[in-house]
């Protein structure tokens, strides 16, 4: 089994909605012989399903994550390079006759496409082969970016499986080129893990969030369960899963040098 896939299994065990899934499971299965227990389990994992899917909560989640305002003009104008990071692909898609960029990657490549217009910097999209394929997200966004939006990139990386990996391997095709200061694309959800994994690798990045999010309720549907409710509060967790591995990571070779 690789690691990125026994990662990506243990995060889904802690993570909604099969962490509250296999809590409501142990508290049927302990209905008979500790009742106080099961209810307790089953009121919590239904409770936590609610309120995780509510709109509401679902932003609020993402809010804590944000740690930059949209990118401005005088931002861009002191930048070297664009960096796109990719955000997932659809594997085999039968529309395209191949692998594809999933929402979350075309997000992403369309706003770089819009700061490259406006700043004239050259790109670098980043991302691998994670979980197969035949295609890198690298190459797809190379394509999409050019065939599409009629820009070339001037690096494609097309190895990395993390953002860890992204920022590292990022590093060495901007550093021989004595790029300093990057233009780092993603969702403003993902900048508070991503950002100081370039920065450790001696970038100074200048952050360019994508989809801000709202913690407001505008209306009483904001506080009704919906499955995008849900997937922005995974989205949030897992970011903050994330962030705690690489911290814990980040320990454990400092301990042990």
């Amino acid at each position: 089994m690789s690691a990125w896939l026994a990662t990506n299994l243990i995060a889904a065990v802690l993570l909604p909605p099969l962490l509250l899934v296999l809590l409501l499971t142990a508290g049927l299965i302990f209905h008979r012989r500790r009742p106080r227990l099961a209810m307790s389990l089953i009121i919590l994992s239904t409770t936590a399903l609610y309120t995780l899917a509510t709109p509401w909560m679902g932003g609020l989640l993402l809010r804590t994550l944000e740690i930059s305002r949209p990118i401005g003009v005088t931002d861009i104008q002191k930048a070297e390079a664009i960096v796109v990071l990719g955000g997932g692909r659809r594997i085999a898609s039968a529309e395209y006759g191949g692998d594809t960029l999933n929402g979350i990657s075309l997000e992403r490549l369309r706003y770089a496409a819009r700061l490259h217009r406006s700043s004239d910097l050259p790109i670098l999209v980043t991302g691998g082969k994670p979980g197969g394929g035949t295609l890198a997200e690298g190459r797809i966004m190379q394509q999409v970016l050019l065939s599409e939006y009629g820009i070339a990139c001037r690096w494609v990386e097309d190895a990395a499986l993390t953002t860890w990996d992204n920022a590292r391997l990022s590093a060495r095709h901007l550093k021989p080129k004595q790029i300093q200061r990057i233009v780092l694309v993603t969702h403003a959800w993902h900048l508070r893990r991503a950002l100081p994994l370039f920065e450790a690798q001696g970038l100074s990045v200048v952050p360019a969030g994508i989809q801000f999010s709202s913690a407001r309720i505008d209306s009483i549907l904001d506080c009704l369960p919906t499955p995008a409710g849900l997937r922005d509060s995974t989205f949030a967790l897992h970011e903050w899963l994330g962030i705690l591995w690489y911290k814990l990571r980040s320990f454990s070779s400092e301990s042990n040098p």
